[in-house]
Parts: structure tokens; C-alpha cells; sequence
């Protein structure tokens, strides 16, 4: 998972936990968590999104997240995690054209 997709799930976690209490948000990331694993078994999941990077998909989780991946033969990489109807293609569009802001390891 790179650093920006972790922080996405920081953010949320944050943001639930604000509204619905720690518990509930706990369990909210666990599953996204859980969903972003099983990707390794089958990665060809989700839609492909080559209009906008190179190799991307995005699979939805539970109607309300969508999550930004690639895969090679041996790793998926979960790039970003988008709640609630952000626009995620603007988002990435714009990461792309702006470059990262620190190396992500």
C-alpha cells in the first residue's frame, strides 16, 4: 500500500470515527483493508482505467470507496483509497500532472 493510500485510510478513519464513533470506524478500515488483500488473489478485479494511468484499476468496495491499484506478476500496489463519491479521476489526473510531493516508498 503506498503512503498516500494509507493516509487516505487515516483520513477516513478519522472522519467516521468523528461521526460514528472509534469502533465503527475501526471495523469500516479492517474491511477495506481486507477487501485491498484479497486483490493479490484475483487482481484483474475492478475496471480498467488505462485513460488514466497506465495499468490502473479501480474496484469499488461497499458502494461508498474506490480504490486505485496496479498490479505486475508478482505485487499489487493499492495507489489511493477515494470515499464517498470524491471524483477520483481528477484527482489522480492531477497527482500525474503535479508529480509526488515526497518520494513514496
Amino acid at each position: 500500500m503506498r503512503p498516500a493510500a494509507n493516509r487516505d485510510l487515516d483520513r477516513l478513519y478519522d472522519y467516521i470515527g468523528e461521526h460514528a464513533g472509534a469502533e465503527r470506524a475501526i471495523g469500516y478500515i479492517r474491511r477495506i483493508r481486507t477487501h485491498c488483500d484479497s486483490l493479490a488473489e484475483f487482481p484483474e478485479r475492478g475496471a480498467r482505467r488505462d485513460d488514466i494511468r497506465a495499468g490502473l484499476r479501480i474496484a469499488g468496495f461497499e458502494r461508498r470507496v474506490a480504490i486505485a491499484f496496479t498490479f505486475d506478476a508478482e505485487t499489487v500496489t493499492i495507489a489511493r483509497v477515494f470515499y464517498g463519491g470524491r471524483d477520483y479521476e481528477a484527482l489522480l489526473r492531477e497527482a500525474d500532472r503535479s508529480g509526488p510531493t515526497r518520494p513514496e516508498r
